[in-house]
């Protein structure tokens, strides 16, 4: 599930985590209102079911709102953020267990990109889009990529070469973050 929304790592080596868990509950309690209602089948049901989904959708939306408005107050202008580039991430479902499907892979990834680009050139800011290819496989400190670094389930990182350890979420943040640094060099010894 979305244990952390989003994760970002600085210049500076400070790491900020915005926690998911109590999203993880809500999208839990909107699952299983819909299951009630699907279960009923009347007409007052499903009426029901899709007041339902528009409030979960106004719903993620405000989160979005709210973590986008966040981190580009906490980094301010002239600042570039990196993503993962999320696309069809909903193809890649059958890696995730049917009973995990919902909360992880169904929130509102493109519309956080656009939410986190619109606030961001306003300031000043840019956002940057990279493949997620082993982010959270790579340690940060010598380099060595293998998917026995990640445990998934503990969401720990450990590489099996130099002993690094983390949380895998923020090894991936630490990753992008290099990704951008390398993106600036290279930008300013083409210009």
């Amino acid at each position: 599930g979305v244990n952390f929304l989003a994760t970002a790592y600085d210049s500076q080596g400070k790491t900020t985590f915005f926690n998911g868990r109590k999203i993880k509950h809500m999208r839990a309690k909107y699952k299983r209102m819909r299951k009630t209602l699907q279960q009923k089948g009347t007409a007052s049901a499903r009426r029901k079911l899709k007041t339902i989904g528009q409030r979960e959708n106004r719903w993620m939306t405000d989160v979005n709102h709210a973590v986008t408005k966040a981190l580009v107050r906490q980094y301010g202008e002239r600042t570039l953020f990196v993503l993962e580039d999320l696309t069809g991430i909903r193809e890649k479902t059958e890696r995730v267990r049917i009973h995990d499907r919902y909360e992880t892979v169904s929130w509102a990834f493109y519309q956080f990109r656009q939410l986190l680009e619109y606030k961001a050139r306003l300031h000043g800011s840019k956002v940057m889009v990279v493949a997620p290819h082993y982010t959270s496989l790579t340690c940060p400190k010598c380099g060595h990529t293998e998917k026995a670094n990640r445990n998934k389930r503990t969401h720990t990182f450990c590489c099996r070469t130099c002993g690094y350890t983390s949380n895998d979420d923020r090894i991936g943040a630490m990753n992008l973050q290099r990704k951008g640094i390398e993106y600036i060099v290279e930008g300013t010894t083409q210009a």
